[in-house]
């Protein structure tokens, strides 16, 4: 008896919206773990159109896509936006395709710090505060950071840079110089990225589904892996309202933070 052995296919994950918040890093964390180990999938596109989000949400998934090329090769698909965070995770692919007219870039890191002290004496209310060692509130949004706290704070910014760098560098195979020049915040078009060497090929989807075929020795077939709903969200239906969403934003803003993020994109997906 001679058993017919099954030719792989193309793993695909939608990486659409802010990292973090529309894309929670633990559940895809799982999803890209089990593509990884799953040998019915030869090779894995990350389809993307992401502002980036949280740094450590950012860097999480960055991780479990460097699991999965460990033993099939991955191809970034940038659809619109691959900004901040969302190009971070490119970073984690053997290579990076995208449309001409996306948006790649975005290389820093942002600090998100509300004050609001005006507001609070204007509604009457103090806070007290009761702590030991004294820069425990140094975060606080009751008031401004002293000029030692703006330093700590400039410190953390320096080193999650780096490391964001570094990640660029590893990543695209590029001289540290010259991701430095490209790492000012700004984003770029995808054309622009491909003459500076943030992107390595400029076309569709479908092509993307073919680099990683080719790549992977397997079927241009693609097969979309999402992670599973809880049974009460799938009871709810999605959150799609313009006020969750603008809640959602505000909650993340009041919260403050450091993020891969596009400033454009603070308040959240629109």
């Amino acid at each position: 008896m001679f058993l017919i052995k099954r030719k792989p296919i193309v793993a695909v994950v939608e990486i659409h919206g802010t990292i973090g918040t529309k894309i929670k890093d633990s559940t895809y964390s799982r999803v890209l773990d089990g593509i990884a180990k799953n040998k019915r999938y030869g090779a894995l596109v990350l389809d993307i159109d992401s502002p980036g989000g949280s740094a450590t949400g950012s860097d999480l998934l960055y991780h479990s896509i460097k699991r999965v090329s460990a033993s099939k090769p991955v191809v970034a698909y940038i659809r619109g936006l691959g900004a901040s965070g969302g190009y971070y995770l490119g970073c984690a692919a053997n290579q990076i395709v995208s449309l001409p007219t996306a948006l790649v870039g975005s290389i820093g890191v942002i600090h998100i710090r509300p004050i609001i002290e005006q507001l609070l004496n204007k509604v009457g209310v103090e806070i007290s505060i009761f702590k030991e060692g004294y820069l425990k509130d140094m975060s606080g949004f009751w008031r401004p950071p002293t000029d030692e706290e703006s330093d700590k704070f400039q410190s953390l910014l320096n080193e999650m840079y780096e490391t964001f760098v570094k990640v660029v560098s590893d990543g695209r195979h590029m001289d540290r110089d010259h991701v430095l020049a490209l790492a000012t915040g700004e984003l770029y078009t995808a054309q622009k990225g491909y003459e500076t060497g943030l992107v390595d090929v400029l076309a569709d989807f479908q092509r993307s589904i073919e680099i990683a075929a080719e790549l992977g020795g397997s079927k241009p077939t693609p097969k979309w892996v999402r992670p599973k709903k809880a049974f009460s969200a799938r009871m709810l239906g999605r959150e799609s309202s313009s006020m969750n969403i603008l809640t959602n934003g505000i909650n993340q803003l009041t919260s403050g933070g450091i993020y891969y993020l596009d400033p454009g994109h603070i308040l959240g997906d629109r």
